[in-house]
């Protein structure tokens, strides 16, 4: 294993993981298939696309699956308003809560109380997201919060959990899906910590972060890749995709515009992404 070069993909709803395959797609045209990063790093809606371009379909045929309403995936609607809620919720526990770890337990404690639709309800989605539902042979890890301790966890194929049980947990947005139960445990949405996690991905030469969703710490996270060395680019949505987004991230209907205007602004960030990716 090399530490040459990293994939970051952020959190960001259906949306979300349509707007990246459209950005990933778009790339691999212009010439920039970075799918062939030494470690992937997926939290949320990244760890469901993390798990699709590593299981061996075509990135073509990923993307027509999020842009052709014919090929989508049937979604669960979440409970109306549960999204902003999660939101207000989490301003709430950061006015009050300093410490980070508390932070997250306290997510975790609103999360396990939730009236949401069950496991046996969200798992089945996940698991229809994955065109695999066993590890791929490569470098990816997916990022989740324990829900009673708070403590960050990172899934790989190392780790003894399925890949269907890793991703339904880093998906599991606290208020609006289940916790997820992994062994005696329950686990929530790896975004809670940090939309894109990118600190954990740190050490790697070049780094690609794609992020639908903006991060707090992400200007800070990056630059202190930068100051130990590395090399890094980060793409965000443009206006032509936030306004695909619409206003909930979460809406099946978002997915073909915001899957195409990704594809838009993967093509249109090609070359500086070919200078990153080949030490340039």
């Amino acid at each position: 294993m090399t530490n040459e070069r990293a994939l970051v993909i952020g959190g960001g709803g259906v949306a979300g993981i349509a707007w990246v395959t459209g950005v990933l797609a778009g790339l691999a045209d212009a010439g920039a298939d970075v799918t062939d990063a030494d470690f992937l790093l997926g939290t949320s809606a990244g760890s469901a696309v993390g798990a699709q371009v590593t299981s061996g379909v075509e990135l073509s045929a990923l993307f027509q699956a999020q842009v052709d309403p014919a090929l989508q995936r049937e979604e669960l609607k979440p409970r109306e308003g549960a999204l902003l809620e999660v939101f207000e919720f989490g301003e709430k526990v950061d006015a009050e809560v300093s410490d980070p770890v508390e932070r997250l337990r306290r997510m975790g404690e609103m999360a396990r109380a939730a009236d949401t639709v069950t496991e046996a309800e969200r798992r089945p989605v996940i698991e229809a997201r994955l065109p695999s539902h066993t590890w791929p042979d490569r470098n990816l890890s997916v990022v989740a919060v324990h829900a009673t301790t708070g403590e960050t966890r990172l899934f790989d194929r190392a780790s003894g959990v399925g890949l269907v049980d890793a991703v339904t947990a880093s998906c599991a947005i606290p208020g609006v899906w289940p916790a997820a139960t992994i062994g005696d445990a329950r686990y929530i949405d790896g975004g809670i910590r940090s939309f894109t996690n990118l600190d954990l991905a740190a050490g790697y030469a070049r780094t690609l972060v794609i992020a639908p969703m903006p991060d707090p710490v992400l200007d800070a996270d990056a630059a202190s890749i930068a100051e130990h060395g590395g090399r890094i680019e980060v793409i965000t949505p443009d206006e032509a995709a936030l306004d695909a987004f619409g206003t909930d991230p979460l809406s099946p209907a978002s997915r073909t515009p915001a899957g195409h205007a990704g594809y838009a602004q993967g093509r249109a960030a090609a070359q500086a992404v070919i200078a990153l990716w080949n030490g340039a």
